[in-house]
């Protein structure tokens, strides 16, 4: 078996992970790079296993993988960059003809995809774009246009005046950055009498939880809530309840939410009037066309910018990074038109979490 054990990584002292993982480099009798039965072997690390929507991206990936014919090595980096490099140079000591990864602090990663191309690995990045550095294909609905789809529904609802919490992931993150600013830059330009309070909460539920609660005790009149993703929604409704303001939408103490996922619990509270909207990031999209363009890799495939046959389009976001911009739809219990936005019902079948077995 032919290997490559660390070899031109220039990686300095071993972590003791990859030395374990050394051990493995006098292999048995399989062809490098692939399975007992020949199928390509591929890396993916879940980048966390601690919220609905990374355990629904994680029970979709293998189901995707055997509809490709790909065989399986994975890793849980759980939100932590170091665990992430650690866990790219098992998979380098594995040999995996690609490998697929959701960086969530991606102002740093940019050495890994360094180490990986030396050792002619392709690498797409589902969910999060890296700041610098070149990968395969990054696989990633419109975070910005998440965020203008929030406002253009709570702007509506709060009839263009009020106040609301925008309870922010983490901005070392692309995707925090453009969900605010999308928001941000929405509000300017079309509700300019909503004052907007910002809180960074670093995707951490607590972090949301007591924020939200300082702002409603601060300004009781808020009326709107945007969270950047579904991490801190039972926070955010235990808030709620206990400031009596969970209530129907046609109460008027209700404060209108708008989250940001997809997840099933999400439709669920849409249907019983707990929150209002969401936007639904496609967990099931993201295992599928992660794994689809690593297999394009290793069949030698390239792609240009443009519309592709999966209701999505290619964009060039600088050079060397291609991104395939997935649909996300807003999702409301009517299924109306905000501010020119179209939604889905909370109940349409087409909807990921709906479909989640």
């Amino acid at each position: 078996m032919k290997t490559r054990c660390l070899r031109n990584l220039g990686l300095g002292t071993l972590t003791g992970l990859a030395v374990t993982a050394l051990s493995a480099c006098g292999g048995s009798g399989a062809d490098s790079g692939g399975d007992a039965d020949g199928a390509p072997v591929v890396g993916v690390d879940y980048p966390r296993s601690d919220t609905d929507f990374w355990k629904a991206y994680i029970k979709y990936t293998p189901r995707f993988a055997k509809e490709l014919g790909l065989e399986l090595k994975t890793t849980d980096s759980q939100n932590d960059v170091a665990k992430l490099a650690a866990n790219a140079q098992t998979f380098i000591i594995q040999e995996v003809k690609g490998v697929a990864m959701a960086p969530q602090n991606t102002a740093v990663i940019a050495p890994t995809f360094q180490q990986l191309a030396a050792q002619k690995i392709p690498v797409v990045t589902l969910d999060t774009r890296p700041d610098t550095g070149d990968v395969y294909m990054v696989v990633r609905a419109d975070n910005r246009a998440y965020g203008e789809k929030a406002c253009r529904f709570l702007g509506t609802k709060l009839g263009g005046k009020g106040k609301v919490v925008m309870l922010q992931g983490d901005l070392a993150s692309i995707n925090g950055r453009d969900r605010t600013e999308g928001f941000n830059e929405c509000m300017k330009e079309n509700y300019p009498k909503i004052k907007v309070f910002g809180e960074e909460t670093n995707w951490d539920g607590a972090v949301a939880a007591q924020k939200l609660q300082t702002d409603l005790t601060a300004h009781p009149d808020i009326k709107g809530i945007y969270m950047q993703a579904s991490f801190a929604l039972s926070g955010t409704l235990h808030v709620l309840k206990e400031q009596g303001l969970l209530v129907g939408p046609k109460d008027k103490k209700h404060v209108f939410v708008v989250s940001n996922d997809g997840v099933p619990r999400e439709l669920k509270d849409i249907a019983e009037g707990k929150i209002d909207a969401t936007v639904s990031q496609p967990a099931d999209l993201y295992a599928k066309y992660a794994l689809y363009y690593l297999k394009a890799a290793i069949d030698g495939k390239t792609f240009k910018p443009g519309k592709t046959d999966h209701d999505s389009t290619i964009v060039r976001v600088r050079d060397g990074v291609l991104e395939d911009q997935l649909s996300a739809p807003l999702v409301t219990a009517d299924g109306g038109t905000y501010g020119g936005i179209p939604s889905l019902k909370s109940d349409d079948t087409s909807l990921w979490g709906n479909n989640l077995d």
